[in-house]
């Protein structure tokens, strides 16, 4: 039994942080040097990541009722499976057109049969007083595997690119890049055989009887709670969204190398499974709602600091950056906590998880645009401020709805010691 749990947790988590590289992390770690291998702005990029977004949301809510009804195995597999083909067309360079195409394929192919059924199934595996360390070990193994993979990206560019970036010919910088995504795509393929071998399906006559998708949808949709946790995702997610810009921070603004601002990236990747693991244990103990608050008004802190500091390179700066990532990877592992916090039945579980994902990763359609659009306007130090200071308001809002969420939280805890019952978190 022990030995199946780790088994399940383990794919997961494999399937959870490969399916996201191909469209996260090439952009995240490899920034400029994507651009100019591609020859993209950085607002011709932000539109190719907003076209991920825009079909995202479309397949967000669909991709619930699919996660209530049928088996994760299956859905994680194919959806790694398919990404893993995008990845082999996003190595050919295709250019700005392409770019929009593949990156609106992964809004698809990581969403539609993936997000919903891995929350679900995260959720299943833990029980209603434990729900902060089973996502808090999701999101940490993820940073395992997502800062193994960057590094890796790391090394491959530097065995390339021995003398940095700047040094290297256009067709050398190509060849790194190339080299970089098809190293994804084969991790995204052998994650999915991962999945397939890893996962069970339920026992015929075991699944749960869910009742039809419109009572569940009203059932979700009655919650307060939900929309409050949609809220905190969407401030939460912009600042994860906001990671992707501070390589190009570092060489635009910092002086730094391209390879060297990607290695400042992938060190403070390794931060994440500490940070989710610690914030969700934490959480169980004191409270999710209370560790959103304590993550965003850190975060906040950071961000003005950065956006206000000199620009030049110093301990305090790349200090920031690590703290940043700290806040950040700590609300991702537990913001999926709120599920029982806000008391969703656990039948309707993909249909919450898509409901409050259409709300919650909007940020994926319009952050990078915004990015590009202020950077672009205004080139250097000016148009990284401005949406730096973007970043900290998002923050604030983050806190208040945090404070809100406990309020519910704590009234819900005492509504269920009152009546003899369990507490759901």
């Amino acid at each position: 039994m022990v030995r199946s749990r780790v088994a399940h947790m383990l794919a997961l988590i494999v399937a959870a942080e490969a399916v996201y590289a191909l469209p996260f992390h090439v952009a995240r770690f490899f920034r400029p040097t994507l651009l100019e291998v591609f020859q993209l702005s950085a607002t011709e990029l932000g539109v190719a990541q907003g076209a991920y977004g825009v079909v995202a949301m479309l397949a967000y809510f669909p991709g619930g009722p699919l996660a209530d009804r049928f088996p994760a195995r299956k859905l994680l597999a194919w959806s790694l499976w398919t990404t893993a083909l995008g990845g082999l067309y996003m190595a050919t360079f295709p250019g700005y057109q392409g770019m929009l195409a593949v990156f609106g394929f992964f809004g698809l192919t990581t969403i539609l049969l993936f997000w919903a059924a891995l929350i679900r199934a995260t959720r299943e595996w833990g029980d209603a007083h434990t729900q902060g360390r089973a996502y808090g070990l999701l999101d940490g193994g993820r940073g395992v595997l997502a800062a193994l993979m960057a590094s890796g990206g790391v090394a491959l560019v530097r065995w390339v690119l021995p003398d940095g970036a700047a040094a290297a010919s256009d067709a050398q910088q190509a060849d790194a890049l190339r080299l970089v995504i098809h190293g994804y795509t084969v991790v995204t393929a052998l994650a999915g055989c991962v999945v397939w071998f890893a996962l069970t399906e339920p026992a015929a006559g075991h699944a749960p009887h869910i009742g039809p998708a419109r009572r569940r949808l009203a059932q979700v949709l009655a919650l307060p709670g939900v929309w409050l946790q949609a809220g905190v995702v969407v401030c939460a997610y912009v600042s994860f969204k906001g990671l992707d810009n501070y390589a190009l921070l570092a060489v635009q603004v910092w002086g730094m190398d391209p390879v060297d601002a990607a290695g400042m990236m992938a060190t403070a990747s390794w931060l994440r499974p500490v940070a989710a693991l610690a914030t969700g244990l934490l959480a169980d103990r004191l409270g999710v709602s209370r560790m959103l608050g304590v993550s965003f008004a850190l975060l906040f802190a950071c961000q003005l600091h950065l956006a206000t500091a000199v620009p030049d390179v110093t301990a305090w700066l790349l200090a920031n950056v690590l703290v940043t990532s700290t806040c950040v990877f700590g609300l991702r592992g537990i913001y999926f906590a709120l599920l029982e916090a806000t008391r969703v039945p656990s039948s309707a579980t993909g249909v919450a998880v898509g409901v409050v994902s259409v709300v919650g990763y909007t940020p994926d359609v319009f952050v990078m645009l915004i990015a590009g659009l202020l950077i672009d306007r205004s080139p250097g130090v000016v148009g990284h401020q401005q949406f730096l200071m973007l970043l900290a308001v998002f923050s604030v809002l983050g806190c208040l709805l945090s404070v809100v969420l406990a309020r519910i939280e704590l009234r819900a805890k005492a509504h269920a010691a009152g009546s003899g019952a369990k507490p759901v978190s």
